[in-house]
């Protein structure tokens, strides 16, 4: 190794770039093989760095998602989503909706695909750079439980304001104790007008009173994840996912048995 580059691996590791830092060799290499001009030199080794970069952010916001690996874009079923989702989602994975921290809300009923569309929505988001969270509500809303024992809240809602998009998965199902209540509608009214919320709930407006019990709450609870928000239901005329996939299952389980079935009274001893 050249002193010279030697020199510039050292510069490079006191700015902090290791990507660069091990490539410079190979495209000094490169730039004095094909002569390349100064500024190609520049964009390569600066380009590299940048895109390193960026695939370890993205490394990171995804560990720290918590968003379920296999329900993305690619593995959703978009013919069955009603039209006016499949036009609203893709604008809704540009993301500029995080800029106005407006929220998403889907509703509809068991099954439709509620938390396949919140995933992907967020895996998306992921790719272009952007910090998401996914956790079921009823786990939250644990969460808050015991921070607020510990007198911890507000660390905890500092904690979770570092995630530009919090998807709260079956907002329905939560025991609906008053302290429950509390500290769901305090996560709320932190994030309002401040950071997106992205809810799933197969509770519609008119059925919240269940979850936060007091009139007063909760149509201040509606109040504030309605103000600025994108609302994508799914209608009673989409079938559920689930219980078509446990169909198709079952199919292919009876077209797998039949043969071994018919191959077995083949085989057995005729006793007539």
């Amino acid at each position: 190794m050249s002193p010279q580059i030697d020199q510039l691996q050292q510069q490079l590791r006191i700015l902090r770039m290791p990507t660069a830092r091990h490539a410079i060799g190979d495209i000094l290499a490169r730039a004095q093989r094909d002569d390349w001009p100064l500024e190609t030199f520049a964009a390569e080794i600066f380009g590299q760095e940048i895109e390193s970069r960026r695939s370890r952010r993205i490394s990171r916001l995804a560990k720290a998602s918590r968003l379920p690996g296999g329900k993305t874009l690619d593995t959703l079923d978009k013919r069955r989503l009603p039209l006016r989702i499949r036009r609203q989602l893709p604008v809704l994975c540009e993301g500029d909706f995080l800029d106005r921290a407006d929220n998403i809300l889907i509703f509809g009923l068991p099954g439709r695909g509620k938390t396949h569309v919140a995933a992907a929505l967020g895996h998306e988001l992921v790719q272009s750079g952007h910090s998401v969270l996914f956790v079921p509500t009823f786990r939250i809303v644990d969460r808050l439980l015991r921070a607020k024992r510990d007198l911890e809240i507000e660390a905890e809602l500092r904690r979770l304001d570092r995630f530009q998009l919090l998807i709260l998965d079956d907002f329905g199902y939560v025991q609906q104790s008053r302290e429950e209540m509390e500290v769901l509608f305090t996560l709320l009214a932190e994030r309002y007008e401040r950071r997106s919320v992205l809810i799933t709930s197969n509770l519609v407006f008119s059925q919240w009173d269940q979850i936060f019990k007091d009139p007063l709450t909760t149509a201040a609870a509606i109040d504030r994840v309605v103000h600025h928000s994108v609302i994508l239901e799914f209608g009673r005329d989409v079938s559920s996912f689930r219980a078509d996939e446990a169909a198709k299952r079952h199919l292919e389980l009876r077209e797998q048995d039949g043969p071994s079935q018919a191959a077995a009274l083949a085989a057995a001893p005729d006793n007539n």
